[in-house]
C-alpha cells in the first residue's frame, strides 16, 4: 500500500501510540507500523462517515428543531439496514479477497468481488422498494409523535434510494483493505462524506428542504462513492486517485455457487452481529418513548457521538481482518495469532485515549447539536451523562472489536454475531426496560450502554483465546493452500 508523506494528524496519533507500545513491549514494531498502515485510513474514513451523520443531526436541529433531531433518529435504524446487509457480504467479501491476495489466487478473489456486488444488491433492492412505499407506515411503529412521524417518513422515502449504493461502497471498501490498500478506500469514501456535508448544507440551508434535503444529500454521495468505486476496480486505477491494488473484470463470471456459498455462510452471521445492533434501536427507541421526548433526542445525541468514539475500531477490526486473513492464506497461524493479539492491545490504548478527551468536552460538544440550548435543559444534561457512560463503555469496545477482527478473518463469524446477541437482547434492551418501568429510572439505560459492550468483550475475547478459528479458517482458505 502507498501511504502519502503529507503528515495527517490521525495517522501520526495512531503511529504514535502504537509506537509507544512497541516500546514498552507490548507490540512488535514491524506490526504496530503495518497495523497502523491499514487502520488509520480507515479510522479517518469513519470520522467523516460519523461526521456527517452527526452533521446531518446537528444541521436538521439547527433548522427544524428537537421534532426533526426525533425523526431523523427513527428513520436511522432503518437506513442502518443498508449497512448491515451490505455490511454482511462485505464481511465474507474481506475474509475471502484478503485470503486470495495473500495465497496470490487473483482469479478467485476477482470472482469473489463479482459475485460480492451482485449478491448485495439482490439483498438490498427490496429493502429500497419498501422504504420508498411505505415509510409512514414504518415510523408509526416507533412513535407517536405526529411531528416526528411526518419529518422521519419524509426522510426514509428518500433516503432509502440510497441503500443499494451503501451496500455496495462497503463492498469496493473491503476489497481495498483486503488487498493492503486503505488509503484508497479512505479517499473515496471520505471524500463521499465531505461531499454529503456540502450538499446537505446547501439543500438544507440553501433551498429550505429540511430532512428531504439531509437524504438526498446521503444519496447523491453514495452514488458518486461507487461510480468511483466500480471504474477504479474495473480500470485498474482512477483519476486523480492513482493506482488501486487489483484489477476486477466486471464481465467475468457472477454466479459461482461455491463462492456465493462462503460468502452467505461467513456473511449470514455478520449481517446478523449488523442486525443486532439495527434491529435493537427499534425496541430501544420505542422503550425510551416511554421516558419522554427530550430522552429519545438525547439518546438520537449520543449515540452520533457514540459513532464518532467508535471510529478507532472501525480500522482496528478491518485491519486486523485483513492481516490476519493473509497471513491464514498463507497457511501461517503463528502470524495470525500474534497480529490478533496485537491489535486488541492498540485497539485498547487508543481507545482509552479518545475516550478521555471527550469525556473532558463532554458539554460542548453536546451543545453542538441543540437549537437553544436554554430551553432543552433535559436533553442536554441527559446526554452530558450518556455521554459520561459512553466513554467507559467504548473501552470495552476496543477488546469486542479487536478480537472479532481474527473471527472474522477465520470465518468464524457465528461466534461474533451470537456475543452481539445477547448483549443486546439479553442485557441492554432489558436494562432499558426496567429503568422505564421501576424506580431504575434512566440509570437503566446508562446501565444499557456498559452491558453492550461488555458481554461481547467478554465472550469475543473468550472464542479469540481458544484459537478455534484457525481450524475453523482451514475451510475457506484458497485451494492452493488448503491442500498444501
Amino acid at each position: 500500500m502507498v501511504v502519502p508523506s503529507v503528515p495527517n494528524p490521525v495517522r501520526l496519533l495512531i503511529l504514535g501510540i502504537g509506537l509507544a507500545l512497541s516500546r514498552i513491549g507490548y507490540l512488535d514494531r514491524e506490526r504496530a507500523i503495518r497495523i497502523s498502515d491499514l487502520a488509520w485510513p480507515r479510522v479517518v474514513t469513519g470520522l467523516a462517515r460519523m461526521s456527517k451523520n452527526a452533521v446531518d443531526v446537528a444541521m436538521v436541529g439547527i433548522a427544524s428543531g428537537t421534532g426533526a433531531i426525533t425523526g431523523v433518529g427513527i428513520a436511522g435504524p432503518y437506513w442502518g439496514l443498508a449497512f448491515a446487509l451490505g455490511g454482511g457480504v462485505a464481511g465474507g467479501t474481506i475474509a475471502l479477497v484478503s485470503q486470495r491476495f495473500g495465497a496470490d489466487a487473483m482469479d478467485e478473489l476477482g470472482l469473489a468481488v463479482r459475485s460480492s456486488a451482485l449478491l448485495t444488491v439482490v439483498a438490498t433492492l427490496p429493502v429500497m422498494v419498501v422504504f420508498w412505499l411505505f415509510p409512514t407506515e414504518l415510523i408509526s411503529l416507533l412513535s407517536n409523535n405526529p411531528e416526528a412521524i411526518e419529518l422521519g417518513a419524509e426522510y426514509l422515502r428518500i433516503v432509502g434510494l440510497g441503500v443499494p449504493f451503501a451496500g455496495l461502497n462497503l463492498i469496493g471498501s473491503r476489497v481495498l483493505v483486503g488487498t493492503d490498500d486503505a488509503y484508497t478506500a479512505m479517499v473515496l469514501r471520505a471524500s463521499g462524506a465531505v461531499v454529503n456535508i456540502g450538499v446537505n448544507a446547501v439543500l438544507i440551508f440553501g433551498f429550505d428542504m429540511g430532512v428531504e434535503g439531509a437524504a438526498l444529500g446521503t444519496v447523491l454521495s453514495n452514488v458518486v462513492v461507487t461510480s468511483a468505486f466500480a471504474i477504479g476496480l474495473s480500470y485498474g486505477s482512477l483519476p486523480g486517485v492513482g493506482a488501486f491494488p487489483v484489477t476486477i473484470d466486471p464481465f467475468g463470471s457472477f454466479v459461482d455457487f461455491e463462492t456465493l456459498s462462503d460468502l452467505v455462510t461467513i456473511g449470514l452471521p455478520v449481517m446478523g452481529r449488523g442486525l443486532v445492533w439495527t434491529v435493537a434501536e427499534f425496541p430501544m427507541l420505542a422503550i425510551l418513548d416511554m421516558f419522554g421526548a427530550d430522552v429519545v433526542a438525547a439518546f438520537v445525541i449520543v449515540r452520533r457521538i457514540w459513532g464518532l468514539m467508535n471510529t478507532p475500531g472501525w480500522g482496528f477490526g478491518l485491519a486486523s481482518s485483513s492481516l490476519v486473513g493473509q497471513a491464514l492464506g498463507k497457511g501461517d497461524e503463528e502470524t495470525a495469532e500474534a497480529y490478533g493479539n496485537e491489535v486488541i492491545r492498540f485497539a485498547v490504548a487508543t481507545y482509552i485515549i479518545s475516550a478521555i478527551l471527550v469525556a473532558l468536552f463532554a458539554r460542548p460538544i453536546v451543545l453542538g447539536f441543540v437549537k437553544d440550548p436554554s430551553t432543552s435543559g433535559m436533553v442536554v444534561s441527559t446526554a452530558v451523562n450518556l455521554v459520561y457512560v459512553a466513554c467507559i463503555a467504548v473501552v470495552l469496545q476496543g477488546v469486542s472489536g479487536g478480537a472479532a477482527g481474527p473471527l472474522d478473518a477465520s470465518g468464524d463469524t457465528a461466534w461474533t454475531f451470537g456475543s452481539q446477541f445477547v448483549g443486546m437482547f439479553f442485557c441492554s434492551i432489558p436494562l432499558t426496560y426496567v429503568g422505564s418501568v421501576t424506580e431504575l429510572g434512566i440509570t437503566g439505560l446508562y446501565l444499557a450502554f456498559l452491558a453492550e459492550t461488555t458481554i461481547p468483550a467478554v465472550l469475543n475475547f473468550y472464542r479469540f483465546r481458544t484459537g478455534t478459528w484457525k481450524v475453523v479458517s482451514r475451510g475457506y482458505r484458497p485451494e492452493t493452500v488448503a491442500d498444501d
